[in-house]
């Protein structure tokens, strides 16, 4: 090495100083504490430096014998060691002790040599306080670390999630709840902020968890879903799983801690263990036009939830399950069987709905044709509408009475929970005013950006980039297929009232199977506008004419490899949104005019059921609806019956359009294609277009900071 003869070492400051100290006195690299900071002896402990205690599921502890002597084959909790000061505490096993104490003294496991002499610390202090006072230290392990500047504007790969203080993009800074009233603000932070354990592990640790896990078995017992029978010969049993939920009032107080045993009905086998599984769900487009009638008429909407609801369908099927995490018997080859459905069984599903089905009707309620989930009932002046998912209900009617009447009629049949008036159904945050019915999903939305690390990063105003060749991307294999269907999957259920994603969500939906970098990047860029409007959704308006009106738009050849077009169509009741989609065509067009005559096809078929579904809400539609197209061709093949070269090979089923405009349900309109709403659904669109039809479409985010 040479070192020219003009450098100059400067040995009395840092990197150089060398601190001379007796060789009893270790040197501050040996030091345990090498900044010579002072940590009190008796530190809080760090969670994530011990496990918490796990119950004895052993079947062969000899501590379970006191249990079991008094029950015979009944399965009873076996809780977890409540943990004491002493390392030598014994376990209690007395009966009384079903629900064990929570673990609030643990003792800190980590060695001795992690707390420092204190004695030794201070003359260190001592000796640095007499020295040359120091700059501040640089060098290998004390630069503060901190991602590039030049990636500020860009996503990137670091394992690296900002502080909200480390960021120049908060996410304060694009949502607020401040546009609400202070009942409405202490629900969205009740739902926002409470933490819901994965595992039983991680339950058991909380006392509240702990007593939910119990009142569930003594309900499950109670309500004899199962007696314990030894396994017979050929017989497989399945596992389950507990699932812990927080239950909130109208008001966003904390309702119940919910701890819910579910079966593992991934292992049930066709056949054997399940027939029959179907059973009918609420469409959303059935709320939403649900929540548009009542907001139209000022009618009161409440919601109600049913106390293990699956627990009340008879089971015919000869099933048998495992023990629940966390409790046991004496005698390894017992198991359960199952008298009553549970959670998690396929056909569970179908038992609770034949069973809510019959208890409705008794009451006199009509099962409608269009959406089965629906009931309705009129009496003279009386009307009441009831949407069932699956143990949700949303109740409303003409009048607070007649909600009330059967809402105790329910709680006759069943072991409902009333949670007043709705707030929150399926993940959808409603808001209600003089306006109208708001829906978002801002938590669910932030839960997305969260899980994808992209707090921090600067957001976007648009989702997918104008003439993107993502079908065309020869890209590296995406390392995690699973992590991106997760993402996309999710994105699908935000789309319930996001319409503006509706194209971004078909174009990555198509990649499930083999999905490559460049498409995870762009799901990424998706998460990367909705960090820009968190809290955006759909108003359903108060004042509006119920004016049932459509659009539809076609992008003939969208897909570059198999050259099928897109449809995309848009339905609005008055000013509000009610049904849209992005569909590919089944079969190629050959023309633009036969694809946007499929599309009007798509289109009027959803019309059609509507027109079926609304009548039973009370909403009337008024004949011709009017069905808006860009495309001259595709309106005067509709209207004419019109056979030549071009149009002779289309299949008849889309032909019907033509019986409709005759028979007069449907009228055709044409509109350019600036004033094509459902242009948003086929293709990707620039900044300013995509924020012109925003507004357009009725999507707004009342969440806007202020």
């Amino acid at each position: 090495m040479l070192l020219s003869r003009d450098v100059i070492f400067r040995e009395s400051v840092f990197p150089y100083t060398i601190e001379l100290t007796t060789q009893s006195s270790p040197s501050p690299s040996s030091s345990n504490n090498s900044d010579h900071t002072l940590s009190p002896a008796n530190d809080d402990l760090d969670i994530d430096q011990f496990d918490p205690p796990a119950p004895a599921i052993s079947p062969h502890s000899p501590a379970d014998q006191s249990h079991t002597s008094h029950h015979h084959d009944s399965v009873l909790p076996t809780p977890p060691a409540a943990v004491s000061d002493s390392p030598a505490a014994a376990t209690d096993t007395s009966p009384a002790a079903a629900v064990p104490d929570s673990p609030a003294a643990v003792p800190d496991s980590r060695p001795a040599a992690a707390v420092p002499d204190l004695n030794h610390d201070r003359e260190s202090v001592s000796n640095a306080e007499n020295s040359v006072s120091e700059p501040e230290k640089l060098g290998f392990g004390y630069r503060k670390k901190q991602p590039p500047v030049k990636l500020a504007d860009y996503v990137t790969s670091l394992v690296y999630t900002p502080s909200p203080s480390a960021t120049p993009y908060p996410i304060d800074n694009y949502i607020s709840s401040s546009q609400f009233s202070d009942k409405y603000q202490a629900f969205v932070l009740a739902i926002t902020s409470g933490h819901e354990p994965v595992t039983y592990q991680e339950a058991i640790t909380d006392e509240n968890w702990r007593y939910a896990v119990k009142d569930e078995i003594e309900a499950l017992e109670e309500n004899g879903t199962w007696t314990v029978e030894t396994l017979p010969e050929g017989k497989k049993p399945i596992g389950c799983k507990w699932v812990f939920r927080l239950k909130f009032n109208a008001d966003g107080t904390l309702e119940r801690h919910k701890a819910r045993l579910v079966v593992l009905g991934n292992n049930q086998k066709e056949g054997i263990d399940y027939a029959e599984t179907f059973a009918p769900v609420a469409k959303m487009i059935t709320v939403r036009a649900f929540l548009q009638q009542v907001a139209s008429l000022d009618w009161e909407v409440h919601q109600m939830d049913v106390h293990n609801a699956f627990l009340h369908g008879d089971l015919d099927e000869e099933v048998y399950m495992k023990f629940p995490p966390g409790f046991r018997t004496d005698d390894d080859t017992k198991v359960c069987r199952l008298r009553k459905s549970l959670y998690g069984l396929k056909q569970a599903p179908r038992c609770w709905f034949a069973k809510l089905g019959s208890a409705m009707k008794t009451y006199g309620f009509d099962q409608n044709y269009s959406d089965y989930s629906l009931f309705t009932l009129e009496k003279g002046d009386t009307r009441l509408h009831v949407l069932v998912y699956v143990d949700d209900l949303i109740i409303t009617g003409s009048s607070i009475h007649v909600v009330n009447e059967f809402k105790h009629y329910l709680s006759t049949c069943f072991h409902m929970k009333d949670l007043g008036p709705l707030r929150y159904f399926l993940g959808i945050e409603v808001a209600r005013s003089p306006e109208g019915i708001y829906l978002c999903q801002r938590k669910y939305t932030l839960d997305i950006i969260a899980e994808t690390g992209l707090m921090g990063v600067k957001p976007i105003t648009f989702p997918l980039e104008q003439n993107h060749k993502l079908s065309l991307a020869k890209d590296d294999p995406f390392s995690d297929p699973t992590r991106y269907r997760r993402l996309v999957g999710r994105l699908i259920y935000l789309g319930n009232t996001r319409p503006e994603l509706s194209y971004a969500i078909h174009i990555l939906s198509q990649f499930m199977n083999n999905p490559q970098q460049a498409h995870w990047n762009a799901a990424l860029r998706v998460v990367r506008y909705l960090k820009n409007s968190p809290g955006q959704g759909i108003l359903l308006r108060a004042n509006t004419t119920l004016t049932l009106s459509a659009w539809c738009d076609s992008d003939h050849g969208a897909c570059p490899i198999t050259s099928r077009s897109l449809t995309g169509w848009f339905i609005q009741l008055g000013d509000s949104p009610l049904s849209w989609k992005t569909k590919k065509h089944d079969v190629v067009s050959r023309s633009s005019a036969e694809a946007e005559y499929r599309a009007m096809a798509d289109t009027v078929s959803e019309l059609m059921w509507l027109c079926e579904l609304l009548p039973t809400l009370g909403i009337k539609v008024t004949a011709p609806v009017t069905l808006h197209s860009d495309s001259l061709s595709a309106i005067m093949l509709a209207a004419n019956p019109v056979f030549h070269a071009r149009t002779k090979h289309v299949a008849r089923d889309v032909h019907f359009v033509r019986d409709e405009i005759i028979r007069g349900t449907i009228a055709t309109k044409h509109v350019s294609t600036t004033s094509q709403l459902a242009d948003i659904m086929t293709k990707a669109l620039g900044r300013q277009q995509f924020e012109d039809f925003l507004v357009k479409l009725g999507v707004c985010n009342l969440h806007t900071p202020p």
